[in-house]
């Protein structure tokens, strides 16, 4: 399972935007006591839970989140649920709710509620940190375990039931809302007093939502009829919010397997794994292809160039023709040398986060653990993005180092950070409560400026003080000219090529990414998105240095920003499925939820940019001095 993902962002399984909430019991003794967190999605941005009305906690606390959680927007509340462990509740009554129909107050609360059922708000409770699931089959006899549940379903002026009205054939008025106002809850433990120890551990969580009306608002039965809510507000309205709490013993599933009736009831894992298997597959193969073909070729022309009594092989058009030229300082080598740096720091910190995340560290146990775990990490690897980029800028050429290390140390965090400031801004003017506070990005700019900054300053000293890196031939004074070029060998139409195979072996896990992000759906194959990545630094490479060979032989040295952008257009195919998915799963609805998630995507689409780019990069490096260091230069 993955980290949990922004709470401002809505659910597609049933229909966005959606409500979050999440439950937790905080184990004491013998004694449980439950915690709720509420989160609630309009649209993209959010509401407190008290910006419903639902029944309150009166002794409310908000136990501290980390920096990860309210990054993501995360924000824990305590819950009016209150019970013992293995102690069973039958209906027990939590409040009662009424709105009368000439209060203009009550009538706004009614219609906010109805709002929130009308787009499928979701509740999101945890208990114990783990998530309680609302379990039910699906086709050919499999059940799926949803991480929540909606506050409601409607029945459309037609008489269409849209949503969870489908789940019971009594929801059939007309214009007509249907509020989850019950819950059944069950909650499995393992017992451990037949292995040597004493108490218990909960190792399942699931509820059953349910519409009752209760006839008696002050003695519940929890049995009669669905919890009708007009859609016309014609005569008063009373809610009343019960529950029931059942506990199983259940010693055949272990506490390191706890999270397995979710995983497994995850929706398309076998496709998912299937898929996974045969981009593996085909990217393996290809990149076979393109080692072998790029081996012999290679082989080929080293020998022969190196036949010095071969004078026409000494004559022969390619890519030894342009020695000479091939180590030209780029135009605009401080930017270059400024993408390389910063992307020299996110490859890093990528690496190390994926490879912790596959050791298990970073679980979903542990609350934004991801999230804060890629922030630390960016904040202390700005020595070796200094270091990159002064070293390459020096050998360039260059000589403005004061604004080379204050463009690596400020250029594409600051986008960045303008970019999520501006998206920040805008849950500021919604009311969400999903907002980072003040205080937040104040602590995140100390985090910039105080650590990141100085950090980058020391690497960009140690890489001015090294030598500049010493290339394997001269380069001549005047500049060869470029003969004609074919359609394939021109810059645009290679760099949109490039992109084409990164992007292959990646869509298929971008699928899942997104709906793990956007969908809130558990995102928990790191293994394989380890060796996604693997095979994405791969496909980068062989591509770039394949594309950069092919226009060296056709005597076109510019290949130093040529080789960058070749791995970074897959940036941009990102960028248009991240469009597609928008389209086609999401049902978004407001100018302010599309801005929010091309923001957010945005960021995304930058940070891969830098990513790529950086492995075509260095990839090309390596191959054009590998090359022309083992040929014979008059």
């Amino acid at each position: 399972p993955q980290e949990g993902p922004p709470s401002f962002l809505n659910r597609r399984s049933l229909e966005p935007p959606r409500l979050f909430q999440e439950l937790a019991i905080w184990l004491n003794s013998s004694k449980h006591h439950l915690i709720l967190h509420t989160i609630i999605a309009h649209s993209l941005s959010t509401n407190s839970f008290h910006s419903f009305d639902f029944c309150k906690d009166d002794n409310e606390r908000r136990p501290s989140e980390n920096l990860g959680q309210v990054l993501f927007g995360e924000r824990i509340e305590t819950s009016p649920y209150k019970f013992s462990f293995k102690k069973d509740e039958k209906c027990k009554k939590l409040c009662t709710k009424t709105y009368v129909k000439d209060k203009t107050e009550d009538k706004n609360m009614l219609d906010f509620l109805k709002r929130g059922m009308q787009l499928n708000y979701q509740h999101h409770w945890i208990v114990d940190n783990m998530p309680v699931t609302w379990c039910y089959d699906v086709e050919d006899s499999q059940k799926y375990c949803n991480p929540g549940f909606p506050i409601g379903c409607l029945v459309t002026t037609e008489g269409r039931a849209k949503d969870a009205c489908v789940i019971n054939s009594e929801f059939n008025k007309k214009n007509t809302f249907y509020i989850f106002n019950h819950v059944d809850i069950k909650l499995t433990y393992h017992n451990g007093e037949g292995e040597g120890w004493r108490g218990a551990r909960l190792v399942a969580a699931t509820l059953e939502p349910k519409s009752i009306n209760n006839a008696d608002a002050d003695k519940p039965t929890c049995e009669g009829p669905p919890m009708e809510v007009p859609g016309e507000f014609s005569s008063d309205v009373k809610i009343t919010y019960t529950y029931s709490v059942s506990f199983e013993e259940n010693n055949d599933i272990k506490w390191a397997s706890r999270w397995d009736y979710i995983l497994v009831s995850m929706p398309h894992t076998n496709i998912q794994w299937f898929s996974i298997m045969n981009s593996l597959v085909i990217v393996l193969f290809l990149s076979g292809m393109v080692a072998m073909i790029m081996l012999r070729t290679l082989h080929k022309d080293i020998a022969r160039y190196n036949q010095v009594d071969q004078e026409d092989a000494q004559e022969e058009s390619g890519w030894k023709q342009v020695h000479g030229d091939v180590f030209r300082p780029p135009r605009k080598g401080m930017l270059l040398s400024v993408f390389l740096g910063q992307g020299t720091q996110i490859f890093i910190m990528t690496f190390i986060t994926l490879f912790l995340a596959c050791l298990g560290f970073l679980s979903p146990a542990n609350r934004g653990a991801l999230m804060t775990c890629s922030v630390v990490l960016w904040v202390l690897l700005g020595t070796p993005a200094g270091y990159v980029s002064a070293r390459l800028y020096k050998t360039f050429g260059g000589e403005k180092w004061k604004t080379n290390v204050l463009l690596t140390a400020l250029l594409c965090p600051g986008i960045v950070f303008a970019d999520f400031f501006l998206m920040n801004l805008i849950l500021w003017v919604e009311g969400s409560s999903a907002a980072i506070p003040f205080g937040t990005l104040v602590a995140i700019l100390a985090l910039w400026f105080g650590i990141s900054v100085p950090l980058t300053f020391i690497g960009a000293y140690f890489g001015f003080k090294r030598p500049a890196i010493e290339q394997p031939v001269r380069t001549n004074q005047i500049p060869r000219q470029i003969p004609e070029q074919s359609f394939f060998t021109k810059p645009v139409p290679g760099i949109v090529m490039g992109g084409i195979l990164p992007f292959g072996c990646i869509f298929i896990q971008l699928f899942f990414i997104l709906n793990s992000i956007w969908s809130h759906q558990m995102y928990y194959m790191f293994g394989f998105l380890f060796l996604v990545f693997i095979i994405l630094l791969i496909t980068c490479s062989e591509a770039t240095i394949l594309l950069c060979y092919f226009h060296l032989c056709a005597e076109d040295y510019h290949w130093w920003w040529r080789s960058f952008l070749t791995s970074g257009f897959t940036a941009v195919y990102l960028f248009v499925y991240a469009v597609h998915y928008f389209f086609s799963k999401l049902q978004i609805v407001g100018a302010a939820s599309t801005i929010l998630y091309f923001g957010y995507t945005s960021i995304m689409v930058l940070i891969f940019f830098l990513f790529t780019g950086t492995i075509g990069f260095f990839a090309c490096f390596w191959f054009v001095n590998k090359i022309y260091s083992v040929v014979k230069v008059d």
